[in-house]
């Protein structure tokens, strides 16, 4: 299983020049104890959520200051792009690394697209159209196109990616349906979320037996499933399970982008983290005693006072456990990744730089990554390669 760090920019205090320079700095080291992947977002809008609105120029100053690690697009939102400058952008950003490109798509939300004037409505069938052309612009020599929504006359569409036949496509996935959309065009699902592994493994196994009868939509299939979560690997594994909690409750907390305009969503999330533990069960009583005192309880995000207050009381030690977040020390960590590993996920993503965990930190956990954790799943990938090794 290959290992990623994914960026949405963090910070606690709005500083555009900070949050840029400290993020520099953490890709080059993670390049430098051995990551596979980097992938970073396209958000616009979130002030102080997010500050990864153009990642595709962030890249092309960490083309040169990485060597190995890959770049990912952990997603272009077609809706905001007209293919012809996807194509061209992510090619040249292919040159520019020697191929150590990959493209991957979504649609966004409500919030951001209407402040974008994309109608909500449309953006379903314009990343499908978007999706169909890149590849196509890529192949052709001469590209022309009449669509829905893009129209090109016969144009030579250059440069032409480094990689043969093109960098590997993804699409962003919450649900079923995407993933088995992902499955239907083969290409590779990027499944944000942050799920159990056990909850994901039926996904991961339907996909894994689906995509092989793909009709791709690019010149070859990307077969690959990669999940993705929040964390942090610290010395002492009490006080980072807490940490890496501590981030993921923040980044999931009432009013954040993750958690508006989503119905139920706390009761979702306490069923993909795995359900409520035992320990709450025998709680829930009162749980039930706080929904009905309604003029006293706010439902949050529609999710209902008695999910919220079970999600919230869900500890670091069942989270980390259950692999729902990759915290502690290195070995705690290394359990909670072999369990995605088991579940079949070919790539594991994990965000660190949140606004809870500061960048010492973050740079100390990514040391810790490459010092232990990291050279666990190099001896995995050997041996599944040379079994006698």
């Amino acid at each position: 299983m290959k290992l990623a760090v994914q960026y949405e920019m963090q910070r606690p205090t709005l500083d555009d020049h900070r949050v840029i320079e400290e993020t520099l700095e953490q890709c080059i080291l993670a390049d430098e104890v051995g990551f596979d992947y980097l992938w970073f977002v396209e958000h616009h809008f979130l002030t102080g959520f997010s500050a990864s609105s153009s990642p595709e120029v962030f890249y092309g100053a960490l083309s040169r200051l990485t060597k190995q690690i890959r770049l990912g697009f952990g997603v272009v939102i077609l809706p905001y792009h007209h293919p012809i400058r996807v194509a061209e952008r992510v090619a040249m950003l292919d040159h520019l690394t020697n191929g150590r490109v990959d493209l991957g798509t979504g649609r966004s939300a409500v919030y951001e697209q209407t402040g974008m004037g994309i109608d909500p409505r449309n953006t379903r069938e314009m990343w499908e159209e978007s999706l169909t052309m890149i590849p196509k612009i890529w192949e052709s020599d001469m590209f022309e196109w009449e669509g829905r929504f893009w129209n090109v006359p016969p144009r030579q569409v250059l440069p032409k990616p480094y990689q043969k036949p093109h960098p590997p496509l993804w699409v962003a996935a919450l649900q079923p349906s995407t993933y088995q959309l992902a499955a239907e065009k083969g290409i590779g699902v990027l499944s944000f979320g942050a799920s159990a592994p056990e909850v994901l493994k039926p996904h991961i196994d339907a996909y894994h037996e689906r995509v092989r009868d793909a009709e791709p939509v690019g010149a070859v299939i990307n077969d690959q499933w990669c999940s993705s979560t929040l964390g942090y690997c610290g010395e002492d594994n009490k006080e980072a399970r807490e940490l890496a909690v501590e981030s993921i409750k923040n980044f999931f907390g009432p009013g954040r982008p993750y958690v508006q305009d989503q119905k139920d969503i706390y009761a979702r999330l306490l069923e993909n983290w795995g359900g409520v533990p035992d320990h709450l069960q025998q709680n829930f009583g009162r749980y039930v005693e706080l929904e009905e005192q309604e003029d006293e309880v706010v439902d949050l995000s529609g999710g209902g006072a008695v999910s919220y207050a079970i999600w919230n009381q869900l500890d670091a030690d069942t989270l980390c456990d259950r692999g729902v977040v990759i915290g502690g020390d290195p070995e705690s960590c290394i359990k909670a990744l072999k369990l995605h590993e088991a579940a079949g996920c070919d790539q594991m993503m994990i965000l660190m730089q949140t606004e809870t965990i500061p960048h010492d930190k973050v740079m100390k956990s990514l040391e810790l990554f490459g010092k232990y954790v990291i050279p666990e799943f190099k001896k995995s990938e050997e041996k599944a390669v040379n079994p006698g090794v």
